[in-house]
């Protein structure tokens, strides 16, 4: 079956999640992707060892690469990255700003020597600015660009669970090269792209922060709605938490008959609308959980469900592992098979296959072979 990239070769210089989170997209969709590692590998291999002694980060976004191990203080190995350069059409790299240019492989340089060579750096701040030669992690980042503050509760900012900060600039970069490659369909010119974890985080706090420009700056509620009412977590009788979204007063009114058993709630002036029902929380969100404290999940979610209530279990991650709706894949790994959450798009007719995840330098000898034929 042909892909949409395949017959691209992609080479990374990578480590940790938002690089490899764009590698792997672009090896899901067909591109050879050769993933260069130092002598001691990316440090992500070594985050834990809880997937049957693989990391679980690194199984998350390392299928289908070819690990190769370079020691790019050393010329010979210098020359093979060099040798694959000249044959790519992509290169990925998030060392820190400069790092590149120290080792000899400037994208400026790169671009003049290759021009149809897309390259793609990804920093924590971007290449330039005030801040381009600080350290950047994605808490920090979730600290720095304000997330944190719209995230949590009312006592404290809190961190987004996952790596948020890393996954999007990694989707963000490899958005802008299937762009590159697109547009070098038309012109057959590179690109010199760079993506930073700031920006990606700034350009999604923009309606927060329009809102803090505009005097009403968002306060922080937990998993509830700022402005409407009811739209929180209440209990079942058997404690586990439903989360439900009114979004508006006939959904009420359908809430307040067929779930509450009081229809007479739905055109109650005091909670007919949103605004006053905002206004008497309290007292909404008592009468919404004294009702649902006395069915249990299973009921209450049939309950909810038959009415077209939109609602959703607060799950927590083995939960997850039992969801109906999640889908998996299974790919190889060192140490035996590995199943995951399937990649996100679905196409119709289409059946992906997903390569294996390597072990560290398991192509090296290969992949030296092959380029210094070059």
């Amino acid at each position: 079956m042909t892909l949409p990239l395949d017959g691209i070769l992609v080479v990374s210089i990578e480590q940790a999640v938002a690089a490899p989170q764009c590698t792997c997209r672009l090896t899901d969709a067909g591109a050879r992707v050769i993933k260069v590692e130092r002598p001691e590998g990316d440090f992500a291999r070594d985050y834990d060892h809880v997937v049957h002694g693989e990391s679980a980060n690194f199984v998350w976004l390392n299928r289908g690469k070819e690990s190769v191990v370079l020691d790019l203080g050393k010329d010979e190995d210098k020359a093979v990255l060099e040798a694959m350069l000249a044959q790519a059409d992509v290169f990925v790299q998030n060392l820190k700003p400069g790092a590149l240019a120290k080792l000899g492989f400037a994208v400026s340089r790169l671009r003049k020597d290759y021009p149809k060579l897309i390259c793609c750096s990804i920093s924590g701040y971007g290449e330039s600015g005030p801040y381009k030669s600080r350290k950047a992690y994605d808490l920090l980042i979730q600290a720095e660009s304000g997330v944190a503050s719209v995230t949590g509760g009312p006592d404290a900012p809190a961190r987004v669970g996952i790596s948020l900060v890393d996954a999007t600039a990694g989707f963000n970069a490899y958005q802008a090269i299937l762009e590159a490659l697109l547009a070098r369909a038309r012109t057959g010119q590179g690109a010199d792209i760079a993506v930073s974890m700031f920006d990606a985080m700034a350009e999604w706090m923009t309606v927060p922060l329009l809102h803090a420009e505009g005097g009403q700056p968002f306060k922080r509620i937990g998993l509830a709605h700022a402005t409407i009412a009811p739209y929180g977590v209440f209990k079942s009788r058997d404690g586990a938490d439903i989360l439900i979204a009114i979004q508006n007063d006939r959904e009420w009114r359908v809430l307040a008959e067929k779930i509450l058993g009081n229809a007479a709630l739905g055109t109650d002036p005091k909670f007919a609308t949103n605004p006053r029902r905002a206004e008497n929380r309290a007292e909404t969100d008592a009468a919404v959980g004294q009702s649902f404290s006395k069915h249990d999940v299973a009921e209450l979610m049939k309950l909810l469900e038959a009415a077209d209530i939109a609602f959703a279990r607060v799950n927590d991650s083995m939960l997850l592992s039992q969801h109906p709706h999640l889908r998996r894949i299974t790919v190889g790994a060192p140490t035996g098979p590995v199943s995951t959450p399937a990649p996100t798009p679905i196409v119709n007719g289409e059946q992906r296959r997903y390569g294996a995840i390597p072990a560290l330098g398991e192509h090296t000898g290969k992949v030296k072979a092959e380029f210094s034929k070059k």
